[in-house]
């Protein structure tokens, strides 16, 4: 099945709830979009936890190497790496308990996808979460 979106209603609902969100390929450049998008979103009242085994901290929060090394609760997944890493990203973000996978604008994966929805995951897909945020809530 082609990958699709859930909902307005169903996105709406889920940066409702969230409060956690892990950035897979935050940079600590404030040039680059993915710290640009998050600080907003920790201004917005997330907290951001960087995922990038080449930074120490970002925006403050201390970075970890991967997904599974996160010791507290996640409730978005939001993924800043080339489309060819989602596959990879997807089967790391299986083995969390968080079930909400966010792919920035621009990019998508058949492959993550299908293993997402294997694994009971909401996918959203080629979608930045800021302006999502901004239009939805």
């Amino acid at each position: 099945m082609a990958w699709e979106n859930p909902s307005n209603e169903v996105i709406k609902r889920i940066l409702e709830s969230a409060g956690t969100v892990a950035v897979v390929g935050l940079s600590d450049n404030p040039e680059r979009t993915s710290f640009q998008v998050s600080k907003i979103m920790q201004d917005q009242g997330y907290k951001i936890i960087p995922v990038n085994p080449t930074v120490d901290e970002v925006l403050g929060e201390k970075a970890y190497d991967s997904l599974t090394e996160i010791d507290e609760p996640i409730d978005i997944i939001n993924v800043f790496r080339r489309s060819e890493f989602l596959p990879a990203i997807a089967k790391e973000a299986g083995e969390t308990e968080c079930r909400v996978f966010w792919a920035q604008q621009g990019l998508v994966s058949q492959e993550a996808y299908d293993y997402l929805q294997q694994q009971n995951f909401t996918v959203i897909m080629d979608m930045c979460i800021k302006v999502a945020h901004s239009v939805l809530v």
